[in-house]
């Protein structure tokens, strides 16, 4: 049986990840790392067409809500997308809508 705690828990992490959803930004990021699989911040950069310190800005959100996944190799840090963590988290809303009322 699920403590109220772990109620709190799990809509604390869903209100990280909706926050991570909320912006059109971070949307975009989302997408250009779906299509191309792996990128660093410039390859994000010249496919959204922002400035690199506001993409950075959003990707550590993204990172915050396990949305993205980085890799460092020495300097280069390359984004992927964690497409099962945002299935997850999706499938855990879904669970709490579908929670019986108490």
């Amino acid at each position: 049986m699920e403590t109220s705690r772990d109620t709190e828990a799990r809509l604390r992490q869903l209100v990280r990840f909706f926050y991570a959803l909320k912006d059109p930004v971070r949307l975009r990021i989302l997408i250009a790392l779906a299509r191309a699989g792996e990128m660093t911040v410039t390859e994000i950069v010249e496919a959204i067409h922002l400035a690199q310190p506001l993409v950075s800005w959003h990707l550590a959100r993204l990172r915050a809500a396990a949305l993205v996944r980085v890799t460092r190799d020495g300097r280069m840090a390359r984004y992927t997308l964690d497409i099962d963590a945002l299935e997850r988290q999706w499938a855990d809303f879904l669970s709490v809508l579908r929670e019986p009322s108490r």
